[in-house]
């Protein structure tokens, strides 16, 4: 591994003009600091090299509210804390977009805050890390994301088939034979990931799995105009959603359209949002332990501290039925 005199004599500087850059010292110009980050960077330094010193992780928030104790996010975060505080590390939560990202590579970000590794929650496909993180030599954890070929990154998230199979079974339990899907588009690792997890499950129970029992699109009223009467059209007594949003909005789609939940189609979503008790009906829902995920994330970032190269981590998931899904209409049984 490389260390700080290393990098002085690549530059031809002395190692406390080294140590003052990558500190973010006052009296180290912006011109010197960049040189020694980008040069930190290519030779494969890294704070975790350094025996571990300065404990200081950050928490990067995307695409996902955190803020308010309802948020999805918040929970994420209180459970990671409740592991790292105690274990002496500082945890920072940034919130993350994409000028940051096209300011300064991912490395030399962490390597300028200071940080020994990082959680993603809410990144999307396009954002301009995720290409950083296949040759990354910092330590980061991804929330519903994955990349190969790289054993300093991991994915943790819930264990999309085995949940998608929870739900397809209970559907089949209760005599539904045509099931269908709708989801935000596909943008997304994870919606790809519940999406495939989807078609799998059908195959699994030797039900009709052809692409024309599942629709994505961008915004969720775009997804109900578009795909909802098709579906309805083939047949489907149950409708699985990608996120609970869209099923909630689905519940309230049907009520306009005089389709009766469940006695006409059950509804079941993913995540298990404090949403889903209050809607009409109350949802069924696939949970995520959003708690025991940012535990799990701690638990992945400290394996990766400690050099044991964690590819993914993965929650059993849990189905939880309330009384939007119930028996086939007896005018479809047997369709």
């Amino acid at each position: 591994m490389a260390t700080m005199g290393d990098i002085a004599k690549c530059l031809g500087v002395s190692k406390g003009t080294v140590s003052k850059a990558l500190s973010g010292a006052t009296d180290v110009s912006e011109t010197m600091r960049k040189s020694v980050l980008e040069t930190a960077v290519e030779l494969g330094y890294s704070r975790v090299s350094r025996g571990g010193s300065g404990r200081r992780v950050a928490i990067f928030v995307e695409n996902m509210a955190y803020e308010n104790p309802d948020d999805f996010g918040r929970d994420i975060i209180t459970g990671f804390r409740k592991l790292a505080e105690p274990a002496d590390y500082q945890v920072d939560v940034v919130a993350l977009n994409e000028e940051i990202q096209r300011e300064l590579p991912y490395d030399e970000y962490m390597l300028r805050g200071g940080y020994q590794g990082a959680v993603f929650l809410g990144m999307t496909l396009l954002d301009p890390w995720m290409r950083d993180f296949r040759t990354c030599s910092t330590p980061a954890v991804l929330y519903d994301n994955h990349i190969k070929s790289n054993p300093l990154i991991t994915h943790v998230g819930i264990d999309n088939d085995e949940g998608m199979d929870m739900a397809v079974a209970r559907l089949v339990d209760l005599g539904h034979q045509r099931i269908g899907y709708l989801s935000s588009a596909l943008g997304s690792y994870v919606y790809q990931a519940r999406y495939k997890s989807f078609f799998n499950a059908l195959r699994q129970h030797r039900l009709d799995a052809h692409q024309y029992v599942a629709g994505y699109s961008y915004r969720i009223s775009e997804c109900l105009e578009r795909h909802l009467p098709r579906l309805l059209d083939k047949g489907c007594t149950a409708i699985i959603c990608s996120h609970d949003l869209l099923a909630h909005t689905l519940l309230i789609h049907c009520g306009e359209l005089g389709i009766r939940v469940p006695e006409d189609l059950s509804v079941v979503g993913i995540d298990d949002i404090p949403l889903c008790r209050y809607t009409t009906p109350p949802l069924t829902t696939i949970r995520q332990n959003r708690t025991e995920l940012g535990k799990c994330a701690f638990h992945a970032l400290s394996s990766q501290l400690g050099q044991v190269p964690i590819s993914t981590l993965l929650l059993h998931a849990e189905l939880i039925e309330r009384a939007s899904i119930g028996p086939v209409p007896p005018a479809k049984q047997g369709r």
